[in-house]
């Protein structure tokens, strides 16, 4: 492990001299990125200046509500464990568009490490830095905007829980994109299967109960995304959902070992691309 975790840092040392030589790139990237965001935190914010809450309804009477703040909260919250996986592990991406097509992958099998450590390690993207700064500023601003009576019932040792499980809310993201990845060593590419089920996410962003029984049963039981965005923000703002907990952990342990058996038997699958 102490021999991993020393190469790891080595491509990141790699990875930061190449951000050195290419800072525009760098910049033109996050500012990219931090406009993407910017967007759709303003659409949000025109859709809440026409209603006072986003509100949960059953046969026409109002069960539930969440305020802009609390899901500005959820939105914000989502974007931590994504920038942690996009940080450091969004080279699985490459396998899937052109690594293994192009017939790069061969060298991933050269060398004396883990093939899927030295993929998952070889880049490190600085510019997911922002989404993580971005997540991280949303839930100071929205807990700072919060009424008084919203405010005052969080429970902060709630976010003690929710640190211990984050590791496994990155796992999850990580296997899912590993799954898909490794896909393309039997059809050569996979990319826009990783896009599909990774841009699922997208829904975990809000309330799970405003979507119809379709897409709440994907986004909780088939891509759980819910697991890593609104479930552990809405134990952090009310308490909800404590089951998600120790659930977060075993489905993330699931999809990671799912991942590295269809990662390994891709391995054994696997024919170098001809010219």
């Amino acid at each position: 492990m102490r021999r991993y975790l020393k190469l790891h840092s080595i491509f990141i040392k790699q990875d930061l001299k190449k951000l050195m030589e290419y800072k525009v790139d760098f910049l033109l990237g996050a500012l990219g990125f931090l406009l993407g965001q910017a967007v759709q935190i303003f659409c949000l914010g025109v859709i809440f200046s026409t209603i006072p809450a986003l509100c949960y309804t059953v046969g026409g009477k109002v069960v539930d509500f969440w305020t802009f703040e609390e899901v500005l909260f959820i939105y914000g919250f989502s974007l931590i464990p994504k920038g942690i996986d996009h940080l450091f592990f969004d080279n699985l991406w490459g396998l899937g568009y052109w690594i293994v097509d192009k017939g790069d992958f061969d060298k991933y099998l050269t060398r004396p490490i883990n093939s899927w450590f030295y993929v998952l390690c070889e880049k490190f993207c600085v510019d997911a830095l922002g989404e993580i700064v971005v997540g991280i500023a949303l839930i100071i601003y929205s807990t700072l905007s919060m009424p008084a009576n919203i405010a005052g019932a969080i429970n902060w040792w709630r976010v003690l829980p929710i640190i211990a499980i984050l590791p496994f809310a990155i796992m999850l993201f990580t296997s899912i994109k590993t799954a898909t990845a490794a896909i393309s060593f039997w059809t050569k590419r996979s990319g826009h299967v990783t896009h599909m089920c990774y841009m699922t996410n997208e829904f975990a962003k809000y309330p799970v109960k405003i979507y119809n029984k379709v897409v709440k049963t994907a986004i909780t039981y088939i891509l759980p995304f819910a697991l890593t965005a609104y479930y552990p923000a809405i134990y952090i703002l009310r308490g909800e959902s404590a089951w998600s907990l120790p659930v977060t952990v075993a489905v993330s342990l699931a999809f990671f070992a799912i991942s590295q058996f269809i990662w390994h038997r891709g391995l054994k699958a696997y024919e170098s691309a001809g010219s």
